[in-house]
C-alpha cells in the first residue's frame, strides 16, 4: 500500500521526498514553481466545496485548467488527481438537498466530463456511498455508462473517513477489492489502516495535523526540531506520525 501523507502546508512538496496528498483549493492561487522532490496526488476540495456552498462552484474546465497550469507553470508531477465528486454523508445530503442516487449521478456526470476533455493529469473516479448496496449501485452506474473500473490504476472510495475504525467501513472496502478494484481510501486514519490496509492500494490522512495542535509533550521534546510556530503545520511532527500508521498497517 502506497500511503501519501495528508498536508495543507504546499512548502512540504519541497522538503520531503515521501508521498504527499494536497487539496486543489490549496495550489490554486500559487503563482511560484515548486522545486519538487516528493510523489504527489491532488484532492480535488469536493468536501470543503459542498460544505460551504452546497455545491461545486468551481467548474470542471476551470479544474482541468488549473490541474494543467499546476504542470506546466509550477513544474508539478502529479501521479493523479481526484475527480470533482459529491459525498454523501446525511449532513452532506441535507445540505444539497439531494438525494443520494442524486450525488451519485452527478459523480458520475463530472467524470465523464473531465475525460472528455482528455487532460494530462490523470483523473481517478470515486465511487460515492453510505451502505454496501449503495456502493454497488454506483460501481454498477459506472459501468453501466462505459467506465471499467476494474481496468483502471487507481479509484478512490468515498464518503468514509469519519468512519475509518467501524466494521462497516472494513467490509465495504474488503468487499469492493474482492470486485477487483485497486481502492484508495480516503483519509485513512490508524484505526483504519489497522483493520483493512490489505484492501487497499493506497491511501492518504491529514489526521497528524489535528493530533499535533493538541500535543504538548511532542512540543517539549522536539521543540529543537520544530521548523514552524504551530505545531500542526509542523513536518517533522508529520513524518513522526507517518511512521506510526505505517506500523499500524502493517501489524
Amino acid at each position: 500500500m502506497k500511503f501519501y501523507l495528508g498536508t495543507h502546508v504546499v512548502n512540504h512538496i519541497e522538503k520531503t521526498d515521501i508521498p504527499l496528498f494536497i487539496s486543489y483549493r490549496q495550489l490554486r492561487n500559487r503563482k511560484k514553481p515548486f522545486n519538487q522532490i516528493c510523489k504527489l496526488a491532488i484532492d480535488s476540495g469536493g468536501f470543503s466545496e459542498l460544505k460551504l456552498n452546497g455545491k461545486w462552484s468551481i467548474t470542471p474546465e476551470e479544474y482541468i485548467d488549473n490541474l494543467h497550469r499546476f504542470q506546466d507553470e509550477l513544474g508539478l508531477s502529479i501521479d493523479w488527481a481526484a475527480q470533482q465528486d459529491w459525498m454523501v454523508e446525511p449532513f452532506m445530503i441535507k445540505k444539497t438537498g439531494l438525494s443520494i442516487e442524486d450525488h451519485q449521478q452527478k459523480t458520475l456526470d463530472n467524470y465523464l466530463t473531465l475525460i472528455d476533455m482528455n487532460p494530462s493529469v490523470e483523473i481517478i473516479p470515486v465511487l460515492q456511498g453510505w451502505e454496501l448496496k449503495d456502493y454497488y449501485q454506483h460501481f454498477d452506474l459506472f459501468e453501466s455508462h462505459g467506465v471499467n473500473l476494474r481496468k483502471l490504476k487507481t479509484v478512490g472510495v468515498g464518503s468514509v473517513c469519519r468512519r475509518q475504525g467501524t466494521n462497516q467501513i472494513d467490509h465495504i472496502m474488503q468487499s469492493l477489492n474482492n470486485k477487483g478494484i485497486d481502492i484508495h481510501g480516503f483519509g485513512v486514519k490508524t484505526s483504519g489502516l489497522s483493520k483493512y490496509a490489505n484492501a487497499l492500494q493506497s491511501a492518504d490522512s491529514l489526521a497528524w495535523s489535528f493530533g499535533a495542535r493538541y500535543s504538548k509533550a511532542h512540543c517539549s521534546i522536539h521543540k529543537e526540531k520544530h521548523q514552524t510556530k504551530n505545531c500542526a503545520n509542523c513536518l517533522n511532527y508529520a513524518l513522526e506520525w507517518r511512521e506510526k500508521v505505517l506500523k499500524a498497517s502493517k501489524s
